[in-house]
């Protein structure tokens, strides 16, 4: 990791960058992609998945005997351990729902706001590495409390041609309406255009790569529309002479393993930290199987001592984390100055791992410093908010004078004559 011993401020602006890729190369290949699959739907993207996923597929969809015989594949316990999580997810999302009042602005002019549920959204689940099981649940769970007619999900399949048992039973037990099986870039160009065999969705969700986060941004120009601009993980963790040595360690290197382009970072008050936490990274990472991954993450991280905790938090901020870890006693005074984070986890014992599976919380976070403007999906994510209002005749007198001069010195004369009609009928 690259280490920082109280840089100047002038300094913050290069600590708090990610890993660069080249966006221009990366927009090209990932236009081209979307463009085929646009016009050659299903023989498009099975072409991708044997270039991209060394996959010779027949049809794209999961049967339902695929689906029905994923839970005798999982491991012991694993079922019962996604039940488990996707209760806790179903109550803390569940909790979120609001009604709106009806609002009289004026005698006479009642608004109000409800909320409707967008019909058909995709969900984007990586497989890749890490097939993310979590993640079905996280997407899944809100859409269904929701009441979104139609849930697709889309995940690269392995090289037998199978999706993960455990992703199609967390799809199960979540209520996924179809699932297929494609990755990548020409799964999000499949659910944003619609094939033969995937239909076209509203809204897309989900993390990946940098080359889906920018397939993401390029449909969302004039196709559909997409949860934030999630990319590789990252998280910060705030350390002092408080944090335990071995917790901030392990949860530093939960993030690297995600893959190569994530990125770790610590602030901490405590010069003997930076020392401590190095040492035990370079002991844990060797049992991990990922230890390749995980190694190359955090030639991209950072150990950054500041001066204080007001100095810590106020770096923090400017990074815009997608997981923040306030791993110190005084967890509640620095939680006060948070301003832009994605999740943030307080004190020893709250790891991001809880985040990530079984808390409750929703671990689709924004990342690469868009915690500034977004936040984590949640149960609104699923949601249109339509407003709604009625007016009287009497309404019309309280508020008719006051929108034909506001429409005539827009001159807007159609606006004005609208309302000044009604006037007249009044």
């Amino acid at each position: 990791m690259n280490i920082y011993k109280n840089p100047q401020r002038e300094e913050w602006k290069e600590i708090v960058k990610r890993p660069h890729l080249d966006t221009e190369k990366l927009f090209a290949t990932v236009k081209g992609i979307l463009e085929d699959v646009k016009t050659g739907g299903d023989a498009a993207i099975r072409r991708y998945e044997e270039q991209f996923d060394h996959v010779q597929l027949g049809d794209l969809a999961v049967t339902e005997e695929e689906i029905g015989s994923a839970r005798e594949q999982l491991p012991a316990g694993l079922y019962e351990a996604l039940e488990q999580a996707h209760h806790n997810i179903y109550v803390f999302h569940e909790s979120q729902r609001h009604e709106s009042k009806k609002v009289e602005t004026q005698p006479g002019v009642t608004c109000w706001q409800k909320s409707i549920p967008i019909e058909k959204v995709g969900l984007y689940i990586p497989g890749g590495t890490a097939p993310l099981f979590s993640t079905v649940l996280m997407l899944a769970t809100p859409a269904k409390i929701a009441g979104c007619r139609e849930i697709v999900l889309c995940t690269p399949p392995g090289r037998d041609g199978n999706v993960n048992p455990a992703i199609l039973a967390a799809a199960q037990i979540a209520g996924v309406s179809k699932i297929f099986k494609t990755g990548g870039v020409q799964a999000i160009g499949g659910m944003a255009y619609g094939t033969e065999s995937i239909p076209k969705v509203y809204k897309i969700f989900g993390p990946g790569n940098q080359y889906v986060m920018a397939a993401k941004q390029v449909v969302s120009l004039d196709e559909v529309a997409i949860d934030m601009p999630a990319g590789p993980s990252e998280v910060c963790v705030i350390a002092d002479e408080s944090s335990e040595v071995e917790f901030v360690a392990a949860d530093l290197l939960s993030q690297a393993e995600h893959g190569i382009d994530s990125q770790v970072i610590m602030i901490t008050t405590s010069e003997s930290m930076i020392d401590k936490v190095s040492a035990e990274i370079d002991k844990q990472l060797q049992e991990l199987p990922r230890k390749e991954i995980a190694g190359k993450a955090l030639e991209n991280s950072k150990m950054v001592l500041v001066n204080d905790k007001e100095e810590a938090m106020e770096l923090c901020n400017m990074y815009a984390p997608e997981h923040l870890i306030l791993s110190s006693d005084d967890y509640e005074t620095l939680a006060e100055k948070v301003v832009n984070a994605g999740s943030v986890f307080l004190g020893k014992y709250a790891c991001e791992s809880a985040g990530d599976y079984a808390s409750g919380t929703n671990h689709t976070l924004p990342t690469h410093g868009h915690a500034v403007a977004y936040n984590g999906v949640n149960l609104d994510s699923f949601f249109r908010k339509t407003t709604f209002q009625y007016i009287t005749e009497e309404g019309i007198r309280n508020i008719g004078k006051t929108v034909e001069i506001m429409a005539e010195n827009e001159v807007l004369v159609a606006h004005k004559n609208a309302m000044g009609v009604r006037r007249e009928h009044n």
